[in-house]
């Protein structure tokens, strides 16, 4: 059953998460970002450790990552400025339902804890799942 607007969402940051793993990342970025996507659609119906799935994702890209197009199971949101602003807007409107954010950014894990989300770090999604 597809998760629906009531359903838990994920919004991950993506230049945090794909920056987190030193796996040539900086050579193509627009790459990178779709990888994380392909990583995360994988996910849309299981979840994460402590979000069971189905999931609503929303993976915000920046720079580079903009021309990233959503699939199935993953919306890729452009920021159009800063994707920090983004998140924590898209945070924001998701009040009444769970939310969590991945980042390892301390300053947005702040700013979205304030608006209700929950945080988890970048492992959380670059868990098991082969490539």
């Amino acid at each position: 059953m597809p998760s629906g607007p009531t359903g838990p969402l994920l919004i991950v940051d993506g230049a945090n998460v794909v920056g987190s793993v030193p796996d040539g990342w900086w050579r193509d970025r627009h790459a990178a970002a779709e990888r994380l996507r392909d990583r995360l659609a994988r996910l849309a119906d299981d979840g994460i450790p402590d979000l069971p799935g189905p999931l609503d994702i929303v993976l915000v890209v920046e720079g580079a990552a903009r021309g990233v197009t959503s699939v199935p199971g993953v919306r890729v949101e452009a920021a159009a400025g800063s994707g920090d602003d983004l998140i924590a807007e898209l945070a924001a409107e998701a009040r009444g339902r769970p939310c969590v954010v991945v980042t390892a950014d301390r300053e947005l894990r702040r700013r979205v804890t304030a608006v209700g989300a929950t945080t988890a770090g970048p492992r959380s999604v670059h868990g098991p799942v082969s490539d």
